[in-house]
């Protein structure tokens, strides 16, 4: 079986390439290209046919890449992936040459997926400026204060679940979370005998809920701009299995802490400063939530992200100028640099010093390398090669899912990196998807379960890593038991585990509309074809011929 992909014929490419056009990747977000600058971006005759790569040379870019990372975050102990990603890019550059193509043509194809990315770069930036303006505004310390003074210790661990959940949606981050309010509820934990990892799975658990259905999200955002969708149908989609794997680690978690409290009286001094401390240097107040809810009812409406988020910097500027007494240039500081603060308590102060737009650079530049090494194993034909040995041995809709869901879950096995994990496999997959006519909101939602939510279950991983340290769970001074956080981590390997459960069985597994095919076929994305599948494919439109 040799699947093909079809793809714009106008760029001149044989059909080992992906696609090459600029695809709407968010709601109200749109990269479009004249027809006439994409003739000219590849004439026929500028290429020499490229040879197709075999199996064993289309994995050399990635398999070297991946040692290289390997030696980057394992013996050096650096996780910062960077410049290996950008060291795989050239090798994958030199095999694309030695395939006969220019690297004119590879660079073209770098720059397109990069082009591609930019409403999720938009995006991040928007993330940036909203996360300092709500802690200047109070939006923030006001979401921490309320949460904190409703904890009791029957409940506390499945209120720590919420409590890091609320937070971790408002921010859009699980490691911000994870290092403020997790780090704080790890010390109610040990007031109230509770064992380290428990508290550290609830923890993990609301925080990376957050991070996985947050419009603000990073990877919220990335997931369904490397597969073609847009981010607020991407959030729905995840609910069938988000919604079910919280409410079983609720009810879990709400369990354990009638078993593991005995009731007696705990020591409350850390939330009594740390609210004391909130209060005295914040108005807080419950009408200051509305630039939070803003932008939620901005999402529910399916209005576009760039302008829904940025909506919810300026109401949280001006609950700052009202509320706060901030100045306009103090806030937009904030929106740049992010919030500071010095309260002489060292948690408020690393609660609340983050933020701006200067802070989403290091993951902004993380993507836009991430995807440029996808774009250039795309257009030297590398994914298609590898695709096309996957799919000789996957003939099912519920093989592919299963296999989008493994490819994530060994890439963050392997690379240590949730962007990558998600990056890539979106890239490999979608046009399997659409020649099997099933909607790529199928595989956005399976990227972002084994990417986002399984990187913090990994010790070694870039999230596993950043858990340990953050929480402190002591691993490398001698407790291995606390690693025990990783299968208490309920809400993170549950929803995955649904997610297959329903591929295997149908459910929750939509097929593509006609819109969305039609859509396909308007903006030339790649369609693999001459599929040979044990189930029959839906649909009236045809695979795009170009």
């Amino acid at each position: 079986m040799k699947p093909v992909f079809t793809d714009a014929a106008e760029f001149g490419l044989n059909q080992g390439t992906f696609s090459r056009q600029a695809s709407r990747y968010t709601e109200g977000s749109a990269l479009h290209e004249h027809p006439s600058k994409e003739i000219t971006m590849a004439e026929p005759t500028q290429m020499r046919d490229p040879r197709q790569p075999s199996l064993l040379l289309a994995l050399t870019p990635v398999v070297l890449t991946l040692i290289v990372l390997g030696v980057q975050l394992f013996y050096f102990g650096d996780f910062t992936p960077h410049i290996p990603l950008a060291i795989g890019l050239a090798i994958t550059g030199l095999v694309g040459i030695r395939l006969g193509f220019k690297w004119k043509h590879i660079e073209e194809g770098v720059f397109h997926v990069i082009h591609v990315s930019l409403p999720s770069v938009s995006v991040l930036i928007c993330v940036g400026m909203i996360i300092g303006v709500w802690i200047a505004s109070g939006t923030v310390p006001t979401l921490i204060y309320y949460g904190l003074i409703l904890l009791s210790p029957q409940i506390f661990l499945a209120a720590a679940m919420i409590l890091c959940s609320v937070v971790s949606v408002s921010l859009g981050t699980s490691w911000g979370t994870v290092g403020t309010v997790g780090l704080a509820l790890m010390g109610i934990g040990a007031g109230f005998d509770i064992p380290v990892y428990w508290t550290a799975g609830a923890v993990v658990s609301g925080a990376f809920f957050g991070d996985k259905v947050s419009p603000l999200s990073d990877t919220t955002n990335l997931a369904p701009a490397v597969t073609g969708t847009d981010v607020f149908s991407h959030i729905k989609n995840m609910m069938p299995t988000t919604i079910p794997a919280m409410l079983i680690a609720f009810t879990i978690y709400l369990i354990a802490g009638f078993t593991l409290i005995d009731g007696g009286n705990a020591s409350f001094e850390k939330i009594n400063a740390i609210t004391a401390s909130l209060q005295a240097n914040f108005t807080i107040s419950a009408w200051l939530l509305l630039p939070a809810a803003l932008v939620i009812v901005l999402a529910v409406k399916r209005m576009p992200p760039i302008p829904s988020l940025f909506a919810g910097v300026l109401a949280g500027a001006v609950a700052a100028m009202l509320a706060q007494g901030s100045g306009l240039h103090e806030l937009l500081t904030f929106a740049n640099s992010g919030y500071s603060i010095e309260t002489g308590i060292a948690t408020i102060d690393s609660l609340l010093n983050r933020g701006g737009i200067q802070s989403m650079m290091w993951t902004i530049s993380l993507v836009l390398i991430a995807l440029g090494f996808g774009g250039a194993l795309e257009r030297t034909g590398c994914l298609e090669a590898i695709i096309r040995a996957i799919m000789t041995k996957i003939r099912t809709f519920k093989g592919v899912q299963t296999a989008a869901v493994c490819t994530s879950i060994s890439t963050n096995l392997v690379a240590g990196d949730p962007y990558l994990s998600i990056a890539l496999p979106g890239r490999m997959y979608a046009p399997i998807y659409r020649g099997m006519k099933y909607s790529t909101l199928n595989l956005s939602r399976a990227i972002e379960e084994g990417g986002t939510l399984i990187s913090p279950l990994i010790p070694w991983n870039a999230g596993g890593a950043f858990v340990i340290s953050a929480l402190g769970l002591g691993v490398a001074e001698g407790n291995i038991e606390n690693l025990l956080y990783i299968p208490l981590a309920f809400a993170c390997w549950v929803s995955p585990v649904i997610g297959l459960i329903y591929a295997q069985t149908g459910l929750f597994s939509p097929r593509a509309s006609e819109e969305e095919q039609r859509t396909w076929k308007e903006q030339g994305e790649a369609v693999a074809t001459n599929l040979d599948v044990d189930e029959p494919v839906p649909g009236k439109l045809a695979p795009n011929p170009g």
